[in-house]
């Protein structure tokens, strides 16, 4: 079965290219939108559909103990081209994979270009698309155009859209000592939904402040690429090595301020100075640690951020940075079918909606092609279950890692993430994996996640199945 009508894809990355594939699939003609070559951008290369324009990696393929490996495993089962043409295309790379970029991005090409159904165009899309093209996804990434990057800053009423992200370290809540850290709210305030008790607080006497201070400032930083530095920082943030610098109790002055606190470990003492966490999402699995955006390299910021007592043994889902990226504000911008509520024709898709990872973003672009071909179709888009990797992103992007008051506090209280374990709802008692202790529980408990994702993907994929209406 086909229609007349077709949906409209902007954006020939790996999402893009993802969408438009799942949409043809499904029987619907798609028409691809990609400005490249008419249009270039700072970073590609080439015109090939899917160009990978950083790292090869694909990253870990272990879908038993890896969310990464995970999500792979499950695009996989949901007939994703990019993971067929990367799984074509793989090297040795240990346990990721790794592809030979420029074969995939012609595998890609190839096969989108191949299906009778889809329509690749080139030429950039600048501004909003026109009024007749009742069905859109936006898959245009981290390098969005500026005519569009304006018509959705128009759009949508917001007043940021690229910029400098403050993306703070986040800490899996179970690495985090709490024979250490303690639960406390300066001066015990609850606050709108708190408890008095919502901040976990890592202290730091006069020793152990001085010396963290010392490894700041000697770390070793990134560098801004040329065409980063005329963006402004993110809401006026600034790294805390550059606070540091500007003097040596400026951060105990700010983020590490420990007014307010008393350390129950220690008698009730106020500490010298204290690092705070604050609860990531819904879950309570992942903590950020408040105030902590960073330019060191991430291999520095494990080493240093390690010297904070409670998280000497710390596991970190997301290290810190500032670098220029183009995100929407998605937990306030869309609904759970990832369109846009001030215009449901436009979708989102890819890095674009705040998502990060090449495997990540292709990810949403399949889930956005399915919703927008079931509903071409005539059915109604069904969300994929929070249990699989799948269902675990699609709720972060969509606020379901947010409480209500925090998702309508505007971009702040968003930044982009990769897939991890801690986006996922934890086991319940009783199921395989939830009562291991010791040294077993982390790669079981993993495991058990996993399987429970594959059988979960597993009967969603037959429900929600597409197949019948291309054959």
């Amino acid at each position: 079965m086909a229609t007349a009508k077709p949906i409209h894809v902007i954006g020939g990355g790996l999402a893009g290219s993802e969408a438009a594939w799942q949409i043809a699939r499904a029987g619907v003609p798609v028409v691809l939108h990609e400005m490249r070559p008419i249009r270039g951008t700072e970073a590609h290369k080439t015109d090939g559909l899917a160009e990978l324009v950083c790292s090869n990696s694909f990253r870990s393929d272990d879908w038993e103990t890896n969310a990464v490996g995970l999500l792979h495993e499950e695009m996989r089962r949901a007939d994703s081209l990019i993971m067929a043409a990367g799984d074509k295309h793989k090297l040795p790379a240990g346990g990721a994979l790794a592809v030979d970029r420029e074969a995939f991005s012609a595998e890609v090409t190839a096969r989108l270009s191949a299906l009778p159904n889809v329509t690749i165009e080139r030429g950039e899309v600048a501004g909003l698309p026109p009024e007749d093209w009742d069905s859109v996804i936006i898959a245009t990434g981290p390098l969005t155009s500026p005519a569009l990057s304006q018509a959705i800053l128009e759009l949508t009423g917001e007043d940021a859209l690229a910029f400098f992200d403050a993306i703070a370290p986040i800490v899996h809540y179970d690495t985090i000592d709490m024979s250490v850290a303690w639960r406390q709210s300066r001066y015990d305030k609850a606050g709108p939904g708190g408890t008095g008790a919502d901040y976990i607080n890592c202290p730091l006497d006069k020793e152990q402040y001085e010396r963290f201070v010392d490894a700041l400032l000697a770390g070793e930083k990134t560098e801004f690429r040329e065409w980063e530095k005329n963006t402004p920082y993110f809401d006026g943030c600034l790294p805390i090595e550059v606070m540091a610098e500007r003097g040596r109790d400026t951060l105990r002055f700010g983020p590490m301020k420990p007014v307010g606190l008393s350390n129950p470990h220690k008698g009730g003492e106020r500490p010298y100075a204290v690092v705070q966490l604050r609860q990531d999402n819904a879950l309570g699995t992942l903590w950020n640690m408040v105030g902590f955006q960073t330019k060191l390299k991430y291999g520095e910021q494990v080493r240093i951020f390690r010297m904070i007592p409670g998280l000497e043994n710390a596991e970190f889902a997301r290290l810190g940075g500032l670098h220029r990226n183009t995100f929407i504000n998605s937990p306030k911008l869309l609904d759970g079918l990832l369109r846009l509520k001030v215009q449901p024709r436009l979708r989102f898709a890819g890095q674009v909606t705040g998502v990060e990872g090449y495997v990540e973003s292709a990810a949403i672009g399949l889930l956005a092609g399915r919703f927008a071909a079931a509903e071409r179709l005539g059915r109604k888009p069904v969300p994929p279950p929070p249990t699989t990797a799948f269902g675990a992103l699609l709720n972060h992007i969509t606020g379901g890692h947010l409480s209500e008051d925090r998702i309508e506090s505007g971009p702040r209280s968003f930044q982009p993430m990769n897939i991890n374990f801690g986006l996922f709802p934890p086991l319940e008692p009783g199921e395989e994996g939830s009562g291991l202790k010791g040294k077993e529980r982390g790669r079981a408990k993993k495991r058990a996640i996993a399987l429970r994702a594959l059988r979960d993907l597993d009967r969603w994929l037959a429900d929600t199945s597409l197949r019948a209406a291309a054959e």
